[in-house]
């Protein structure tokens, strides 16, 4: 019972939105037979040409939600040049975005392409004016570099989204942020897309938003296909009881283990290989390369563990993922709500479990408040 995944329908088909027919045709390639509720909310809001800040745990469909309505707008109007910008956090998260307007845009002859740091400048610069995308996915540091060389302009750019807000503002970009706002022109749409809405958040709102369409799914906790457990345990009792546990999972789906630091991330995916456990690490100590192959090893399912920390994880979308289990806590209960999003994608259900040390009480009677009801202990 405990490993036993089913799916829940929605009521919304997506022919309801009259999508261009390229577009409805990659919907149908994708199978994406019904929307999922925040698709349902934000895409007839973006269509109309309204701002949308959109609440929503990480794996319910907002990359979608924001990706098929610009794609649908942007069939109108200039090309080779950019004219919808989506800032990301990480690269991870800027690639998987990039990927999804990639399946989205086939047939329809609009281009996009992702921006990050990590890789050469110089490469970027040349696919900028070779494709000369409509679709611009961008990390903020390797962003404001390529506009302080010219090598990119902002000035065309009608659709602006800011994935995963919250983050961004964790990690501080709120002044990259605003140097890239200050570089768009006056009349622009502002979307917004956050799995919490922290108070940093809505004076962003405020500040960049014009009396936008609020879409909230799920009060900011995770989603309701995620069961929780925890299990009370020692620091140094807890490689040895992931051992068991990952035993006792088998081949079933994915697991994606939580650490708090890059070093014990790497070790801890040594340990586990070491073992027999088919497991990768990503963490940020990875060049580009071994990100991607890392990231490509786990989405096969070539690799059926991958341990991260919280930063690398950004971007991780893999619906088989059946597992998050915090190794370490995290810092913070929006954080958690980050993590479990990793599983439950979809409406797919997904087991989360957290390992709890005499130290982590406080934080669990927060992450518990969160939740709206006390985390089982594992049988």
């Amino acid at each position: 019972m405990l490993f036993k995944h089913f799916f829940i329908r929605v009521l919304m088909d997506f022919s309801s939105f009259s999508f261009h027919p390229a577009i409805a045709a990659n919907i149908e390639a994708a199978k994406y037979a019904e929307a999922t509720p925040i698709q349902q909310k934000a895409i007839p809001a973006m269509l109309s040409g309204r701002d949308v800040l959109g609440l929503a745990q990480t794996g319910t469909g907002k990359t979608a939600a924001f990706a098929l309505p610009i794609l649908q707008m942007l069939l109108e109007g200039g090309r080779c040049r950019a004219r919808a910008l989506i800032v990301s956090p990480t690269r991870e998260l800027a690639e998987q975005t990039n990927k999804v307007f990639k399946e989205f845009s086939k047939g329809t002859e609009l281009r996009s392409m992702s921006v990050f740091g990590g890789v050469s400048t110089k490469s970027q610069i040349k696919e900028l004016k070779n494709s000369m995308p409509e679709i611009l996915v961008a990390c903020p540091g390797r962003l404001l570099d390529l506009l302080g060389q010219g090598a990119v302009r902002l000035d065309g750019i009608e659709i602006l989204v800011l994935d995963e807000a919250d983050q961004m503002f964790d990690m501080g970009f709120l002044p990259s942020i605003k140097k890239i706002v200050a570089a768009l022109p006056k009349e622009h749409k502002t979307h917004l897309f956050s799995a919490t809405l922290p108070k940093e958040i809505r004076s962003l709102a405020r500040q960049f938003q014009r009396d936008p369409v609020r879409v909230e799914i799920g009060e900011s906790r995770p989603a309701e296909t995620v069961r929780h457990f925890m299990r009370s345990l020692d620091q140094g009792d807890k490689y040895e009881t992931l051992r068991s546990v990952l035993g006792r999972i088998g081949t079933e789906g994915q697991t994606l283990i939580f650490t708090r630091t890059k070093h014990r991330a790497k070790k801890l995916a040594l340990q586990l290989a070491n073992a027999g456990f088919e497991a990768t690490s990503l963490q940020g100590n990875l060049s580009q390369g071994q990100r991607e192959k890392a990231m490509s090893s786990f989405r096969s399912g070539r690799a059926t563990i991958m341990v991260a920390t919280d930063i690398a994880s950004r971007g991780i979308d893999v619906t088989q993922i059946s597992h998050v289990i915090n190794f370490d806590m995290p810092d913070t209960p929006e954080a958690y709500t980050h993590r479990i999003g990793r599983t439950g994608r979809m409406m797919r259900q997904g087991i989360a479990l957290t390992f709890v040390t005499p130290d982590d009480r406080k934080l669990l009677r927060s992450i518990e408040s969160l939740l709206g009801s006390a985390i089982p202990a594992m049988a």
